[in-house]
């Protein structure tokens, strides 16, 4: 992968609209969705767990995540890849994986800092692998995460204020704080950090527009997808079981065969 595409993907986050970025859970989703123009795709690890069948963010996917990165790293946009929480490595282990990462051509990573046992990690620690991975391969995007909205602290704004700014100042290229929905704490985050913010996309709380508006510069939709696909896979077949008109605006095999087929754009 040339220095293109990182500094391609740096600059959709300092565009001026904010950089809405699918997540895929392999390569055929994260094809369809490079060919219906989206700018950037990223992974979702709840959906390569599922698909594998292990659990979300307990460190059980590192196979499964590199092999994925492997294949959409060929995609002719930036990719960028949900590492967990470094999926149990210290420091020097989650900077080296990331390095790899950066290697197959991956433009970006996440990081979180949510453990499996619902708690949040030592700051310093993860101060120092933002700080590890920054000095290994500063080329890459690293997006740091904070799960002190999702997992329900006694102060989720402040936690998340203090430690993004942190990730921030450690030189996290921006910070993600899922779960974060109204507009006044989106605009104290976003004050109070000199990285651009990412937001979780959460039906029904936002639209993009107002995410625009606030300053929002990256939106995800996380699981979101994968988990419309699992409804539409059930929705299809007890349509098929009923007797029930299906879509008739799904793909078509040869479609898949394309996305598969299609030669990778790596100018």
């Amino acid at each position: 992968m040339t220095s293109n595409r990182f500094a391609e993907f740096r600059s959709l986050h300092h565009a001026a609209e904010p950089l809405l970025l699918p997540n895929a859970w392999d390569y055929t989703s994260a094809a369809a969705l490079a060919a219906a123009g989206f700018a950037a795709i990223g992974t979702t690890s709840l959906g390569v767990a599922a698909v594998a069948g292990k659990p979300d963010g307990h460190g059980a996917t590192l196979e499964e995540t590199l092999r994925l990165a492997g294949s959409v790293a060929r995609l002719p946009c930036p990719v960028t890849v949900d590492l967990e929480g470094g999926f149990g490595g210290g420091p020097t282990d989650i900077a080296v994986l990331a390095e790899r990462l950066a290697g197959m051509g991956v433009a970006g990573i996440n990081l979180e800092d949510g453990r499996p046992d619902g708690s949040l990690t030592d700051l310093t620690a993860q101060v120092e692998a933002i700080g590890a991975i920054k000095s290994r391969v500063p080329e890459l995007f690293v997006n740091a995460r904070t799960d002190a909205f999702w997992l329900g602290v006694a102060d989720p704004l402040n936690e998340a204020l203090s430690r993004s700014s942190a990730f921030a100042h450690a030189g996290a290229d921006g910070v993600f704080v899922p779960g974060i929905a109204t507009g006044d704490d989106i605009s104290a985050l976003i004050a109070e950090t000199p990285s651009p913010v990412n937001v979780l996309f959460l039906p029904g709380r936002h639209t993009v527009a107002d995410l625009a508006s606030l300053g929002v510069r990256r939106i995800s939709l996380g699981s979101l997808l994968y988990r419309a696909a699992l409804h539409a896979t059930v929705a299809t077949a007890k349509a098929v079981a009923e007797g029930r008109p299906v879509s008739a605006d799904l793909p078509g095999y040869a479609d898949v065969v394309a996305l598969i087929d299609e030669p990778a754009d790596r100018s």
